[in-house]
């Protein structure tokens, strides 16, 4: 019987790639994402993506999404709170395992082992102990698409927000700098690669500062298009319109 596996899903390219691994397992079936949202801004916490993105994203991977929202700021006891819900929904759609995109960093590895103690879902961990560098190059090579939603500028230059993780941004990435970002150095969103059947389509918006951290607003293309045919039906009906 194949381990029915649901994806903590942070819509950023190493819960991707944790997808796409736990696919290539025939012991495995993946049966739906688990994603936690700033319920005051829709968006994942850190990596700033938008739940409209996230929830193509999981269209995208063919897979059901379920949204945890989360109150800003948020405790431990909330999050823990909430958290044992969705182990518990999860249960009771036949969940065996919940896997997460983790990639070195024993303590919260060790918090998640703890915090599935006793639930009934066992965790997984399919890219551990991945070695980072050539784990992003091998990324890359395999088509996948991703853009840098969040950085810190005590690790990685303001200006590095809003661009793609591609070769050149490796090749350009300080020597100390995790070439994963698994240290929280960046935070990222996925928009192609061999886990979606089709690409998502955006284009990075504003870039602001806050709390500390530079976040580039990654805008559906849908949205821009509706937002550009109100602007236009607005000036349309302006009495103040050139003419």
């Amino acid at each position: 019987m194949p381990k029915r596996v649901l994806l903590s899903w942070s819509s950023g390219k190493d819960s991707a790639w944790s997808l796409h691994m736990l696919r290539k397992d025939p012991d495995v079936e993946v049966v739906g994402l688990l994603t936690t949202v700033n319920e005051t801004h829709a968006r994942v916490a850190m990596h700033s993506t938008r739940l409209a993105l996230v929830e193509a994203q999981a269209r995208a991977a063919g897979l059901p999404l379920r949204v945890i929202p989360l109150p800003w700021p948020c405790s431990n006891e909330v999050y823990e709170r909430e958290m044992r819900g969705a182990v518990d929904d999860g249960l009771k759609t036949g969940a065996t395992h919940i896997a997460f995109g983790d990639l070195f960093l024993d303590d919260i590895r060790d918090y998640r082992i703890k915090q599935l103690e006793g639930s009934g879902l066992e965790p997984l961990f399919p890219i551990w102990h991945e070695r980072t560098e050539p784990l992003a190059r091998r990324m890359i090579d395999a088509g996948v698409v991703t853009v840098l939603t969040c950085v810190d500028p005590r690790k990685v230059p303001p200006s590095f927000a809003g661009r793609t993780f591609d070769h050149a941004f490796l090749d350009e990435l300080p020597r100390d700098v995790d070439p994963c970002g698994e240290n929280g150095e960046f935070h990222t969103c996925v928009l192609a690669g061999p886990m979606f059947h089709d690409p998502l389509h955006a284009e990075v918006g504003d870039v602001v500062e806050r709390d500390g951290f530079y976040f580039a607003d990654l805008v559906p293309v849908a949205a821009i298009l509706d937002t550009r045919r109100a602007a236009n039906v607005s000036t349309q009906r302006s009495p103040y319109r050139r003419r």
